[in-house]
């Protein structure tokens, strides 16, 4: 299998050098363009309902469609500050011994504008991943041969577009923008270069969608905002409908290929997963609030609390991942890199395949009591 070197740039999985030194250099340019390799697919065989899975998909997504604009409280007030208290408490710094390091002399003031770096940092790459979602939606329309398929992933273009919509107007409500991580863009870059279809369902449906099901999921716990909470709510109830799309499609053309085709899905995957582990030690906020990332991300990795957190975002990813047989192909290659990930032990969690359907009934119990 392919090296450290090769898959990810760096020898060594937690070198903290090599992953810093990736950086975005380009924070001016509001356009940024990707080479699509891919070809565009017709498929004159029209016939509805010969992947029955994906056309419930299809049907339920019809039906599940919310207005960003008319269906959130867009009128409530938001206190930043209660909300930055929230977020910097999940970095566990306050049980710390912080003496002898750059957080020694910081007061309440110093850890609520963490808070809000914070939040605004997150908010901002959920964000850019959901445009990231938009545009390569739009290429799996074009790219799948089946017509099912084409059908769903229309409908998740829609859900896209509403995503980056609420992401851009709630962030409009708070204090400020992040451009994007440099490994996350890095990843969607490799997404949309990649000329083979399934690739585009592995590196977005599988891997970015899975890790921000989780992602939502945890910010959705630990918010006290009504705005924020109900966009997440719905936002999840639409995720997890894209991740199971990307489950179901994947399974049946996974199934058919051989160990070495496996074994390039396998790196792409292990790939995707350090990129957006990489991505979430969020050094753009540790430089905007001016201390020098390689002093501060050690420090916050020895929190217990930052730990669970990073592993706890590959809880959509590792089941997902088994039940397309991508753990366990050529020898468990990828079992054994998602244990040095220290993310194995998710895989006998809830994948995603039948996991929407709890997101549906939930909005529907959700709706009849309000």
């Amino acid at each position: 299998m392919t090296t450290y070197d090769e898959l990810i740039g760096r020898a060594e999985l937690n070198d903290l050098d090599s992953i810093l030194a990736v950086a975005n250099t380009d924070t001016i340019s509001m356009i940024h363009s990707v080479k699509d390799n891919a070809e565009a697919i017709f498929t004159w065989d029209y016939e509805k309902g010969q992947r029955p899975a994906l056309n419930k998909l299809y049907e339920k997504a019809k039906t599940s469609q919310w207005n960003g604009e008319t269906d959130l409280p867009w009128d409530t007030d938001i206190d930043q500050e209660l909300l930055a208290q929230l977020m910097a408490a999940q970095f566990g710094f306050q049980q710390m011994d912080l003496a002898h390091t750059p957080f020694r002399s910081w007061g309440d003031a110093e850890w609520t504008q963490l808070g809000i770096e914070s939040q605004n940092w997150a908010l901002s790459q959920f964000m850019h991943g959901e445009q990231g979602a938009l545009v390569c939606t739009a290429k799996i329309v074009e790219t799948v041969p089946w017509i099912d398929a084409k059908y769903y992933a229309a409908t998740q273009v829609v859900d896209e577009a509403r995503h980056v919509e609420v992401f851009a107007k709630y962030l409009d409500k708070l204090s400020g923008h992040y451009p994007i991580n440099a490994h996350l863009g890095m990843l969607l870059d490799d997404i949309v270069k990649d000329s083979r279809w399934d690739m585009t369902y592995l590196g977005m449906q599988i891997m970015v969608e899975g890790l921000a099901l989780a992602a939502f999921g945890f910010m959705h716990q630990i918010t006290t905002e009504p705005l924020l909470k109900q966009l997440l709510r719905y936002v999840m109830s639409d995720e997890a409908r894209h991740v199971a799309f990307g489950v179901l499609s994947l399974k049946e053309y996974y199934a058919e290929l051989s160990d070495t085709e496996l074994g390039e899905r396998q790196e792409f995957a292990f790939e995707a997963a350090v990129r957006m582990r990489d991505r979430f030690l969020q050094q753009e906020v540790w430089e905007r609030m001016g201390i020098d990332p390689k002093e501060a991300i050690p420090i916050a990795q020895e929190s217990p609390y930052r730990q669970e957190f990073q592993r706890m975002l590959f809880t959509k990813i590792v089941p997902n991942c088994k039940k397309l047989g991508l753990l366990d192909a050529n020898g468990g290659w990828l079992r054994e890199k998602f244990t040095e990930l220290r993310v194995i032990e998710f895989e006998d969690f809830a994948d995603t395949g039948e996991e929407y359907e709890t997101f549906a009934l939930a909005d529907e119990e959700l709706a009849a009591t309000s």
